[in-house]
């Protein structure tokens, strides 16, 4: 069984945009470790505590805070930055695989 380029190109569409959200909610993340009287389970901001607090929590347990500076939200910045950039950035696993197929089919 072979991937269509179309397939590929969707599947490469669709993780980049996830990963792009997580980058976006951890982002947030930072800014509203600046507030801390911020309740997190009200309203807007829970929408944003949800999704993230379960990769958070564990990684305050294996990273504390340093200085007082909750780190956890910068380290998942960076990792999904990363990951996005590995998969589906200019020379990413997956758009190597698009480019590959496509020009297969050429």
């Amino acid at each position: 069984m072979t991937a269509t380029p179309a397939a590929l190109q969707s599947l490469q569409f669709g993780l980049g945009a996830v990963l792009g959200l997580w980058t976006l909610l951890f982002l947030f993340r930072i800014v509203l470790t600046w507030y801390p009287q911020l309740d997190l389970e009200r309203g807007v901001l829970r929408w944003i505590r949800v999704p993230t607090e379960p990769l958070l929590a564990p990684t305050r347990r294996w990273i504390q805070p340093i200085g007082g500076v909750d780190v956890a939200p910068v380290i998942w910045v960076g990792l999904t930055s990363l990951v996005r950039e590995l998969l589906v950035g200019q020379q990413g696993l997956v758009t190597q695989l698009v480019r590959q197929v496509s020009s297969n089919l050429a």
